[in-house]
């Protein structure tokens, strides 16, 4: 999808303001806690206690390279509508739920008020600002210019089938563990996916069951339209698969931390299935990011007027005479060289 240079700008633009937003309360949470321990709480090492808890968790640290990414492509590239819409929906998807837990009794008692009332407007402006990139995406759409412009490319037919096997996968095994989440603790349900006082979430982040089956609904889709080849495949799958990583990593680094490969065959089922889900979904990640890095190969915008290629065109026209030869001159003879044309049939007078 080609988009306007202006509708380009305006994308970077809103992408920067994202990426500002977070990195504010990144940098908010490292002055606070430090990295070193800021790092073990997003991985589920909560053995250590902490004076002031996070706002932030490990997908705010992704959002954060892929608004940059974002902001960069759409300035370099004209067919970067993909990219500004896939970073709106999941803006949208990750913020939208703050408007409303954000004022919960159990933030209170955990955060601020003015943690709060921040947290409450970079909300409202990272909304705004996704349905802007959304909408700027959508309205700057332009036909090419010519029938030489490029356009986006999908993935290749392997890379197109790997994404595809992984990311589906992902979401389906993301699936799983919710469907098991609802019939093991119903209790919790609905406060699991919209938020309430008995679940624990962070100040800028969605619940956890929201957050979890909006990042399956993703992986699917962009696991489908890898299969497809579609054009907006590749940011589609690169930021779900980006997205995918941190919960597998953090799964990964619980696993190392408490000796659980050690004693694997002592775990109980579902922890053992656990394990296993971490470093799937770190593997199934990696294949996607590696094999939608690149790509696939782009057939020519153009018809080739000297293959005679393209709908309508017919056989190839001759080369055209060679610069300072009357034509007749210069071109190859029935011998293979070249010279002088052969004299006519009737030969004129004085021949």
């Amino acid at each position: 999808m080609i988009v306007t240079r202006g509708a380009r700008v305006t994308g970077s633009v809103l992408s920067v303001v994202l990426a500002v937003i977070v990195a504010g309360w990144l940098i908010r949470d490292v002055d606070a806690i430090g990295f070193g321990q800021l790092w073990r709480y997003w991985a589920g090492l909560h053995g250590t206690r902490l004076q002031t808890f996070p706002t932030t968790s490990g997908t705010d640290l992704v959002l954060f390279v892929v608004y940059v990414a974002v902001a960069v492509a759409a300035l370099r590239a004209a067919s970067a509508a993909s990219a500004l819409v896939v970073a709106g929906v999941v803006t949208l998807t990750v913020r939208l739920p703050g408007l409303w837990t954000i004022g919960s009794r159990r933030m209170e008692a955990v955060y601020s008020d003015d943690l709060r009332s921040r947290a409450l407007v970079c909300a409202f402006v990272a909304v705004a600002a996704a349905a802007a990139m959304t909408i700027t995406a959508a309205a700057g759409r332009r036909p090419p210019a010519d029938a030489y412009e490029r356009t986006p490319a999908g993935p290749g037919p392997g890379a197109g089938v790997l994404s595809f096997l992984a990311l589906s996968a992902a979401g389906a095994v993301l699936i799983a563990w919710e469907i098991r989440q609802v019939v093991r603790d119903p209790e919790f349900f609905p406060d699991w996916y919209v938020g309430g006082d008995r679940i624990a979430q962070y100040l800028t982040g969605p619940p956890p069951g929201w957050a979890t089956v909006m990042l399956a609904l993703l992986c699917v889709f962009a696991g489908i339209t890898a299969a497809a080849r579609a054009r907006h495949a590749r940011p589609f799958g690169l930021v779900a698969a980006a997205v995918l990583l941190p919960g597998g990593v953090f799964g990964v680094v619980r696993t190392v931390h408490y000796d659980m490969l050690e004693n694997f065959g002592d775990l109980p089922t579902e922890f053992q299935l656990n394990v296993l889900s971490s470093f799937f979904q770190v593997l199934a990640a990696l294949a996607a990011l590696i094999a939608l890095a690149v790509p696939g190969p782009v057939r020519a915008p153009g018809p080739d007027p000297w293959s005679g290629s393209g709908p309508g065109w017919g056989p190839a026209p001759a080369p055209p005479p060679y610069l300072g030869q009357r034509p007749g001159y210069g071109y190859p003879q029935g011998g293979g060289g070249f010279g002088p044309p052969p004299p006519p049939s009737q030969p004129p007078p004085g021949w």
